[in-house]
């Protein structure tokens, strides 16, 4: 008989290192404050119940962003279910002393599994072209731990009990232990396998519950569900004034950052790093953990923060996260894009973070770098950003006869044009919405003089006060009217109404201007045209990210150019997984200099498929992409794609 009491040994020693593991880490998410209020009303607290929801969470919600990259997907499905597959497995067979060789053969198959996936591993890291995204050190040697534990267990029950000698075994052991050390005291140390620990309970107490909504509701801001883009809202009442320390995140927050498995997909898509700015997501949520743990990043072994070198940064849970751990320009050349959290398999919420800190920076500090300070007092004097009489803000729509709203008057459709209508160029986008509104007999109103700013700017700078003050006049002066739906050509007006009004206690029903038109359209409301002018040019589309990632719409732009006979040409980056264009999150009011411009590195990718036109669908868009210099496409609305073609 094979010396069952080896690998029985092996085991309970293994599952009391994973005990310490979790005990371990865990003792440094305690350290953070209580997980806030959940969004279906319920108190935030979490209970064993949420471990349930771990299994449907892990291969539905987590797996279809890891399948993005096919390669990968099933490496993790061999090397993880593989070890999951081998360690139940042996806990039947060995922990509970049944030692039966039919389930030695299944154990066999399950360790070949995960050997298969861990060689699969280690050929990503030894490639020619091995993703610079990826971190070296540990991880670079995770494959041959997860591979020497793999490979004991597979000789472990492969080889006869008749064949084994003792000196055998205690290779199969040493293997064993190799492996099972990083998987439990390696993890508990920091090393790379704390994020399969972390991972599994981060599914289960995410920060954003809203994210594994099962309705397509939730994710539109239509149902009563609050949508998995919209910011938190802290308490001001209680002093929550933003972090300014590890400990002051929330505990799940925490546990989110150790989830980490640092493979970079967020540093590939950030625009901020991509521009040379001083952001790299993956690092900065390391340095997070570091903080979490005490101590310094000079063990990090990814790509550094653009222009900061690794080893100079530090701190202690209860000390500073900002000029400790992390450089303020780093927490304002975020553009909230979302685009690290869209790719993160991890599921982890980076801006959440980012914004939570820069709350303390504004509203403690007073620490805006650039126009930030002088906007933010407009806001608050004006209730514009840019210190204009409200008045003027539909001086454009004068000679194009479009109502005002008034009380007791009810209309169909209200257009909030939001703080860009002060700008001659995106009056030309509204002066076509508003033909086409005509030509199509809608009835509708707009808000005039009574509209002031939405507080979306203010709240991306971490100005929560004043993004209240904004958001309660706002409230205000829409509760006053009678209308159907909102409609806006702004998508940061449209996700400040639509997503994050609702935790202050409003719901609207806010389309954005490309979904109106399609929707007109579709009913022969408006019959556009083929429009000549580009049969023979290229056009792309460009991607909001207020639109797509934030409120999941990239088909109704793409229905309309379809409609006047446009065959969009996709950049390299579209639809969900589209490029920012820089002008989200305050960024163009902080202006943290960087090796080039976000802008820059969007129209580099419409050049790349020959597109002659661009076409957008947002103020802010428009204004960062005409500000390249040199050659560039034109960039044109969608909405006045569509009124040249009803001309």
């Amino acid at each position: 008989m094979k010396p069952a009491y080896l690998i029985t040994a092996l085991l309970w020693l293994s599952m009391a290192g994973l005990v310490f593991a979790v005990a371990k880490r865990a003792a440094y998410w305690r350290l953070g404050r209580a997980a806030a209020p959940g969004p279906y009303g319920n108190p935030g607290k979490f209970g064993i119940g949420n471990l349930f929801s771990i299994p449907k969470r892990y291969f539905v919600d987590l797996h279809h962003v890891v399948a993005r990259d096919p390669y990968i997907a099933k490496t993790h499905v061999a090397t993880a279910g593989g070890a999951i597959g081998a360690l139940v497995l042996v806990f039947v067979n060995y922990g509970l002393a049944i030692y039966s060789p039919w389930l030695d053969k299944l154990i066999l198959l399950a360790a070949l599994a995960m050997l298969a996936g861990a060689v699969f591993v280690w050929r990503r890291r030894h490639a020619k072209q091995v993703p610079a995204r990826l971190s070296r050190g540990p991880w670079n040697t995770l494959p041959w731990m997860l591979g020497a534990f793999a490979l004991g267990i597979a000789l472990y029950t492969a080889v006869p009990a008749a064949a084994m000698s003792g000196a055998f075994a205690l290779i199969c052991a040493v293997l064993i232990v190799v492996g099972a050390y990083t998987m439990t005291f390696g993890a508990a140390r920091g090393g790379p396998m704390k994020h399969a620990v972390a991972g599994l309970l981060h599914l289960a107490f995410h920060p954003r519950q809203e994210r594994f909504a099962a309705d397509r509701a939730a994710w539109t801001g239509q149902g009563e569900a609050t949508p998995p883009t919209a910011l938190k809202l802290p308490d001001i009442e209680q002093k929550e004034y933003g972090v300014a320390k590890p400990v002051e995140f929330r505990w799940n927050q925490l546990l989110s950052f150790d989830a980490c498995v640092q493979c970079g997909k967020c540093e590939a898509a950030c625009p901020a790093f991509a521009a040379g700015q001083p952001l790299n997501p993956k690092k900065l949520i390391q340095d997070l953990v570091t903080g979490m743990a005490g101590g310094t990043d000079a063990a990090y072994a990814g790509s550094p923060t653009p222009g900061i070198a690794v080893g100079s940064h530090g701190g202690r849970p209860d000390g500073p996260i900002v000029s400790g751990l992390i450089e303020p320009q780093t927490l304002w050349s975020c553009t909230t894009c979302r685009a690290c959290v869209q790719e993160c398999p991890m599921l982890i919420e980076h801006v959440d973070a980012i914004v939570d800190m820069r709350r303390n920076q504004t509203l403690v500090h007073g620490m805006v770098p650039g126009k930030g300070p002088e906007v933010l007092a407009n806001l608050r004097e004006t209730g514009t950003m840019g210190g204009y009489d409200k008045r003027a803000r539909y001086d454009w729509s004068v000679d194009l006869e479009a109502p005002v709203a008034q009380p007791g008057k009810p209309v169909d459709i209200l257009l909030v044009a939001g703080e860009g209508a002060f700008d001659m160029r995106y009056q030309r986008t509204l002066r076509a919405l508003v033909k086409v509104l005509n030509k199509a007999g809608v009835d509708y109103a707009v808000l005039g003089a009574s509209e002031g700013d939405t507080g979306d700017v203010a709240r991306r700078l971490g100005d929560e006060a004043t993004f209240r003050q904004m958001a309660r006049q706002m409230m205000g002066t829409l509760d006053a009217l009678q209308f159907g739906r909102i409609v806006t050509a702004d998508p940061h007006v449209m996700h400040s109404l639509r997503n994050e009004y609702r935790a202050l206690g409003s719901r609207y029903e806010v389309l954005h201007h490309t979904m109106l038109l399609a929707e007109l359209a579709d009913k022969g409301r408006i019959e556009p045209k083929a429009l000549e002018a580009l049969r023979d040019k290229r056009t792309t589309y460009h991607d909001p990210c207020y639109l797509g990632r934030y409120n999941g719409e990239t088909d109704a732009p793409r229905k309309l150019l379809k409609t006047i006979g446009i065959r969009v040409v996709e950049m390299e980056r579209s639809g969900m997984r589209g490029r920012c264009c820089g002008g989200g999150g305050g960024a163009p009011l902080t202006d943290i200099p960087g090796k080039q411009r976000i802008p820059d590195i969007r129209i580099a990718d419409a050049r790349a498929v020959g597109a002659d036109v661009v076409a957008v669908g947002c103020p802010n868009c428009t204004a960062m992409l005409e500000g390249v210099v040199g050659p560039r496409p034109e960039v044109l609305d969608v909405a006045e794609l569509v009124a040249a073609a009803l001309e």
